[in-house]
């Protein structure tokens, strides 16, 4: 490597480890050439033991190397350089996370063709944004380019071009000498152990770990909200610690269990300072990931969707990076046992504003009395460390919606429907921040990949509302479909295609060989400002997507993980059910719904959105009392009440004689339950016949879930079975004079 290009590297690094800030390097220019370079960066940058982000082998025996797509593995860990190549795969999640394990003092190493050239180059990554039809050569390069203008203009950002050994940019920021950082001062009275305030670094954080205390107490809720890097996992850990010193069975859960790698790490580390570590117990990734303690007390990790049935009755529990998870899943922890909830606010683990709007509203009707707290102080690097407002600028994870005030008074009457493009959007970084902003708030795991995705994948596209010139509501679409007969033979024969979300459900696992020919829009997200949700805006952005496109293609549709309230809004916008999972989403705990509505009105009987409804009500009977069986009720009643017309109930005179006698005689419903399942789907699929909710879910959860008597008596709070059989026997008579036949009449005549 030139001198010059060696002493710039170590200027870099030395001006790092002054302020205690990160650098970016950035190595433009040809494969080989920036591979060969690193081994010098390495010696002039005085680095060990540095982290590869990339499909190559540097051929360097000291270089831990992690797939792009295995970038999380760097979640929960510090590092004082890591490498990014991002020659044969440029991932937006792959450079978030590498930006976010570097320690102060530390560099970000970015390798990368020739700036000028990035932007037209195709990589493992444009692959999968290419969703057949379309082809790779179809994908743009906005998002790179976007990427090289802000490289080139941020500071503490260094550009070489190792092909010429020219140093562009120095990356320097001369910055005036840091004044020495005080040690925080330790609270004169406290109830966790001393040792775990020592172990803090900032007054944040010993106020984080006070707050934590009050975890001690029943039905409490603690709320640490941080961007990352204030060290908040780590007080997360230190509390878990000090309550499973004093005896206290600790849950700790989040979305990826190496996530929680620095949490556990505190825990044993106030654990081992105690000689309280009973059992050393597993890393967390590895094995259980559990730590004992000599008093009976444990830190524990359980995943996501298991830790909402509270195994083994904790006494605590901890969430770190709440804001990955959904707000339903994190609901269902309130109010059992104390529950503390730490999260990163811009960060690409997970959605801040979608917690902290949406989950602010589930604290505020629970019982918990909530303790808020807050970390702005950086532990891991300075507060003026400039990698940081790069790395929020380039992956927006600091994006947010407009203003409350901007927009506080719109209204379908004062919005305007806008169609932006992707160069649009590039040129205008107000658009692009407020209206990802919004698309951050509608899903709990947006991430900077879906960045890339709007700026460059060819069959996705933005529609939104404006309302003062700020966005108030935004859709994102895919194009879906469209294919010839021999790529739906295909794509019937190997089960899968890529990008087309609804065709690939419905060819691979619904088993119909020609979905594919239609072609359809898919509505991936939606979401609208939350100070004006429920004022309509939703369906007028809906309604104006369907007059857009409504000549264009033959279908709409959308898919999503089921909750009663988004069930009720797809179906009132005309979106008919034709699907519901088998399984859970092991992190959110949901079952997705697939959803489908038709362009144009009344569709021919073979249609495929009425193709896939008539196919649904034909086995969603025989689904819900198998692998459906512990769907969600109000779920079950929601998509239920979506479908397209009420299932037939095409009963015989002696299976009407059977359920009239169970409603008003001594027949009984559990000897011959077929009759009675096939009305109760045509109750809940008929929107003219109204039930109460409860005898709704009755029906749901006794006659087409085949629940017990006992656990359907419990859950829907019957005083005994007894009450239960009693009410579904009144239910079947409202049933039985709903639609009972003359020989139903006739068998509930004789018992007077």
């Amino acid at each position: 490597m030139h001198p010059r290009v060696d002493a710039a590297v170590r200027a870099l690094r030395e001006e790092a480890r002054r302020t205690n800030e990160r650098r970016l390097l950035v190595l433009a220019g040809s494969h080989d050439a920036c591979l060969d370079a690193l081994p010098d960066v390495f010696e002039a940058g005085d680095v060990a033991d540095p982290v590869l982000v990339g499909h190559r082998d540097p051929g360097t025996a000291s270089v831990e190397r992690h797939e792009p797509r295995r970038a999380d593995a760097l979640l929960g860990t510090t590092r004082e350089c890591v490498v990014v190549d991002g020659h044969e795969e440029c991932r937006p999640n792959a450079l978030g996370r590498a930006v976010g394990a570097v320690d102060g003092g530390g560099l970000l190493v970015l390798l990368a063709p020739p700036l000028d050239e990035w932007s037209r180059r195709r990589d493992r990554f444009d692959e999968t944004l290419a969703a057949p039809p379309a082809t790779v050569e179809d994908v743009s390069g906005r998002f790179r380019q976007r990427l090289v203008s802000l490289l080139r203009a941020h500071r503490g950002v260094a550009i070489v071009d190792v092909d010429s050994e020219v140093v562009e940019r120095e990356g320097l920021t001369d910055p005036a000498p840091a004044r020495p950082q005080a040690s925080p001062t330790l609270p004169e009275t406290h109830a966790f152990p001393r040792v775990a305030y020592e172990a803090c670094r900032t007054a944040d954080q010993i106020a984080a770990l006070r707050a934590f205390e009050r975890l001690r107490d029943p039905s409490t809720a603690v709320v640490l909200e941080a961007d990352r890097g204030r060290g908040k996992s780590s007080a997360a850990g230190l509390a878990a610690g000090s309550l499973a010193a004093a005896g206290r069975d600790v849950l700790v859960t989040a979305p990826d269990r190496r996530g929680a790698g620095e949490l556990f790490a505190r825990a044993r580390e106030v654990l081992d300072a105690l000689g309280v570590l009973a059992d050393r117990g597993d890393e967390v990734g590895e094995g259980n990931g559990e730590l004992r303690a000599a008093e009976g007390g444990r830190v524990r990790f359980v995943p996501p969707l298991e830790a909402s049935e509270f195994p083994d009755d904790p006494d605590v529990v901890l969430v770190d990076e709440a804001a990955g998870l959904p707000v339903s899943l994190l609901s269902s922890l309130l109010g059992r046992v104390p529950v503390g909830f730490a999260t990163t606010v811009h960060g690409y683990e997970g959605a801040g504003r979608g917690f902290a709007v949406r989950f602010r509203e589930r604290l505020a009707e629970s019982d918990c009395e909530v303790v808020d707290v807050s970390m702005a102080e950086p532990i891991r690097y300075a507060g003026t460390d400039p990698v940081e407002p790069w790395a929020f600028r380039a992956l927006l994870l600091d994006a947010s919606p407009a203003v409350e005030l901007l927009v506080a008074d719109a209204t379908p009457d004062s919005v305007e429907y806008a169609r932006p493009t992707p160069d649009d959007l590039l040129a205008d970084e107000h658009l692009l921040r407020e209206l990802f902003g919004l698309l951050v708030l509608a899903h709990y795991r947006t991430e900077p990949d879906d960045l890339a995705r709007l700026l460059d994948a060819p069959n996705l596209s933005a529609r939104c509302l404006v309302h003062g010139g700020h966005v108030v509501s935004v859709a994102l679409l895919a194009r879906e479909g469209g294919f010839d007969a021999d790529t739906c033979e295909r794509i019937y024969r190997e089960g899968r295609v890529q990008g087309n979300m609804l065709p690939d459900l419905m060819t691979g696992q619904l088993r119909d060989p020609d979905v594919g020919r239609p072609l359809g829009v898919r509505v991936v997200r939606i979401a609208t400002h939350p100070s004006v949700q429920s004022s309509g805006l939703g369906t007028e952005l809906l309604d104006s997507i369907h007059r857009e496109f409504g000549d264009e293609v033959d279908w709409f549709g959308t898919s999503y993980g089921a909750t009663p309230r988004l069930l009720d809004f797809w179906r009132a916008n005309g979106y008919h059910s034709v699907h519901l999972s088998a399984t859970r989403n092991a992190t959110s705990g949901e079952h997705s719904v697939a959803m489908l509505r038709p362009a144009a009105p009344a569709p021919a009987p073979d249609h495929v959105t009425a193709r896939h409804a008539r196919w649904f009500r034909q086995r969603v009977g025989d689904v819900l009392g198998d692998t459906l069986s512990e769907v969600d009720a109000d779920v079950v009643r929601g998509t239920l009440a979506a479908f397209d017309s009420p299932v037939v109930t095409d009963l015989s005179d002696r299976e009407w004689r059977l359920i009239a006698s169970a409603a008003f005689g001594p027949g009984q419903f559990d000897m011959h339950p077929g009759p009675f399942r096939r009305l109760a789907l045509r109750t809940l699929t008929d929107p003219a016949f109204d039930l109460d909710p409860r005898q709704e879910r009755l029906l749901v959860r006794r006659v087409l879930q085949f629940h017990d008597w006992e656990s359907v008596a419990d859950e829907l709070d019957f005083y005994s079975k007894s009450g239960a059989r009693r009410e579904l026997g009144q239910t079947f008579a409202a049933l039985v004079a709903g639609y009972g036949t003359k020989a139903a009449r006739d068998e509930r005549d004789r018992y007077g």
